[in-house]
């Protein structure tokens, strides 16, 4: 149970420094270059996501030792899979908010980042993107 706790804990951590750097990009894409919030959220979510990948991947996962089942590119592939999604999900929920309840942008996507991460990202990453092999004391008796 510690140990979960720990891997949550470090995850977030990985996913908040991904998320800081992204909100940035989005406010200075939308703020300074004029571009629509819809498509900076997708702009800083790419960034983001490369931040996020990285340290999961050597830190937070701890993914480099052979005990996990998926190859880097497989890994990846899932991962860009998961951001794709979020990005679209965060984009539409931010969208949402902010047109039909009148919420400012900014914080209309910190809203649906929060619900968005938790929710869904941490789940899949690390269940799907980042699973772990059964040892093959396992796998024999299986």
């Amino acid at each position: 149970m510690i140990e979960k706790l720990f891997v949550f804990t470090k995850a977030q951590i990985s996913s908040g420094i991904g998320g800081i750097v992204d909100y940035i990009i989005m406010i200075l894409c939308t703020e300074l270059l004029g571009v629509h919030y819809t498509v900076s959220i997708a702009i800083g979510g790419i960034v983001g996501a490369f931040i996020n990948f990285s340290l999961n991947k050597s830190w937070t996962f701890q993914s480099k030792s052979c005990n996990y089942k998926y190859s880097y590119w497989k890994q990846l592939t899932r991962f860009a899979f998961v951001v794709i999604n979020s990005i679209l999900l965060k984009a539409g929920g931010t969208y949402y908010i902010t047109t039909f309840h009148h919420i400012s942008y900014e914080f209309s996507r910190i809203i649906t980042d929060l619900i968005v991460s938790l929710g869904i990202n941490y789940t899949l990453q690390h269940y799907w993107v980042f699973k772990k092999s059964a040892p093959n004391s396992i796998k024999s008796k299986l």
